[in-house]
């Protein structure tokens, strides 16, 4: 039961949930802050994206990371997983492949946006 919430006792869960959720909010801070550095948007979109997914992993300590899937991929849910899930990737991208600074900041931006969908 690896993948079961339940094998953790609710202390461990709610303490690995808020390791997982502040390291994804100093990422986030911390990439905000390195933005402003030369060339500093490549070291903004991976701290900004490493963030984001901190925060999806400090729920699913909360509640499970198979019932955190089944949530995510609800009909109600489904597009703003895929754009999330999706621009999580095309940030990455942008930054490293394609060279395209404004591109990247659009892909944050709309992760941030599916995140709070």
């Amino acid at each position: 039961k690896v993948l079961d919430a339940s094998t953790l006792s609710f202390g461990t869960r709610v303490r690995w949930f808020a390791i997982c959720f502040v390291a994804g909010i100093v990422c986030s801070i911390l990439g905000t802050a390195l933005l402003w550095l030369p060339k500093g948007i490549k070291l903004f979109a991976v701290f900004y994206t490493l963030g984001n997914i901190a925060a999806l992993a400090s729920t699913c300590f909360l509640m499970g990371p198979v019932k955190q899937l089944k949530t995510m991929f609800e009909p109600k849910r489904l597009v703003a997983t895929v754009v999330m899930l999706l621009c999580l990737v095309l940030t990455l991208c942008a930054v490293f492949w394609w060279n395209k600074k404004g591109l990247a900041m659009l892909f944050c931006i709309l992760q941030f946006l599916a995140m709070t969908w």
